[in-house]
């Protein structure tokens, strides 16, 4: 059967958010209340990531971006000083060190992990090496254990990169529990959302009220007519309505990832011993599955990438890219970075097809894209 003669299914997009009716009564709810800045919403949502997170202070942004920068200058980090980042990642991960006048130096990931390469991560370490930046890619951890040792040994902090990691566990402890700085995201596309935003858990008591500054002006209220601002901070506070959406996210958090294992899992079953993408680690029941991942085989195909993604949309299915390698942007170019240099992260970044996988798909829409993804690859093998 042609692209022409096949019948037209609903269209399944990559992903897409689950917002229940109450949560959409709890945003009605505020809308009423006339508070729709930063209010008791947001205090509330912070004390249950808290509690969620074993008690470990918790700062939400409008955006996991803004919390990796704030964090950043949180931890004094700034002109001079480096912090060592894998080359796989949205670009967010490395532009905050842009921002606050670092460099990132970039490391490779592993070719099914996607994350950071420790060895490597421990070679690049130099005099002016601040920080380690690792990202749970797609949810999986990073070796934990051993990322600390290396930040003990050599006295460095390690802020995480957790924007796909809400919910992922190692060795059945939360990612976010323990360690240094932890920063999620809850963007629309991830595990949870707020809309837009994003939370820093863990810090110091000093390291906290610099967080709070950063994001609301620099500025400090005394009395009822009192102000002070004691440094040029931005405007990162969450609204009580995106809160209001967090809150509803929250209590069905373990609900989602569930429902995402089980779409994997799916996944891996239909593809068996020899499937015809390369696909991700599987990782334990400790991954929480942001997203799904695998590589095309391009060299072995007619088709490229481009063309893979208008087969399946002409089927009815949506695909993404997660995601370019960094060190290949312009503006990371012209930092002295170029082809060759990573190459796993490049790799991926040439072959990496995003596949559906959201909380509100059936295990029959996986039948569907696995027996598109086997038809269009089958046509196109040289």
């Amino acid at each position: 059967m042609n692209d022409s003669n096949r019948p037209v299914q609903p269209m399944l997009p990559f992903t897409r958010p689950s917002i229940d009716e109450d949560t959409i009564a709890a945003v009605a709810e505020v809308l009423r209340s006339g508070w729709l800045a930063s209010g008791p919403k947001v205090a509330q949502l912070e004390a249950e990531l808290s509690a969620y997170l074993g008690g470990r202070p918790v700062r939400t942004e409008t955006s996991a971006t803004a919390g990796l920068e704030m964090a950043l200058l949180a931890c004094g980090i700034g002109p001079g000083d480096e912090v060592i980042t894998p080359a796989l990642s949205f670009v967010a991960t490395a532009n905050v060190i842009v921002r606050v006048g670092a460099r990132p130096v970039f490391v490779d990931v592993g070719l099914d992990s996607r994350n950071i390469d420790l060895e490597q991560a421990e070679a690049a370490i130099t005099e002016r090496t601040r920080a380690i930046m690792p990202v749970h890619f797609a949810g999986l951890p990073v070796d934990m254990e051993r990322l600390y040792d290396i930040a003990a040994r050599h006295r460095l902090r390690i802020i995480e990169d957790a924007a796909h990691a809400i919910g992922s566990t190692w060795r059945g402890r939360r990612i976010g529990s323990f360690g240094d700085l932890t920063v999620f995201s809850f963007h629309p596309n991830k595990n949870i959302t707020t809309i837009e935003g994003g939370a820093i858990c863990g810090g110091s008591a000093e390291e906290l009220k610099a967080i709070e500054l950063h994001r609301w002006h620099g500025q400090v209220k005394s009395g009822l007519d009192g102000f002070d601002t004691l440094l040029a901070g931005g405007k990162c506070n969450l609204s009580d309505v995106a809160a209001a959406v967090g809150l509803g996210q929250l209590k069905r958090l373990a609900e989602f990832n569930a429902r995402r294992r089980a779409l994997v899992a799916r996944y891996y079953e239909l593809w068996g011993e020899h499937p015809p993408l390369r696909l991700p680690e599987q990782g334990d029941a400790g991954h929480s599955w942001h997203v799904f991942t695998p590589l095309l085989p391009l060299t072995q195909l007619t088709l490229s990438r481009a063309g893979f993604m208008e087969a399946m949309k002409a089927r009815g299915i949506g695909t993404g890219v997660h995601y370019p390698a960094i060190h290949l942007f312009s503006a990371y170019r012209s930092l002295g970075y170029r082809e060759g240099q990573f190459p796993n992260a490049e790799r991926i970044g040439r072959e990496t097809i995003t596949l559906p996988l959201f909380p509100a798909m059936q295990l029959a829409d996986v039948d569907r894209v696995v027996a598109a993804v086997n038809d269009i690859v089958r046509g196109a093998r040289r």
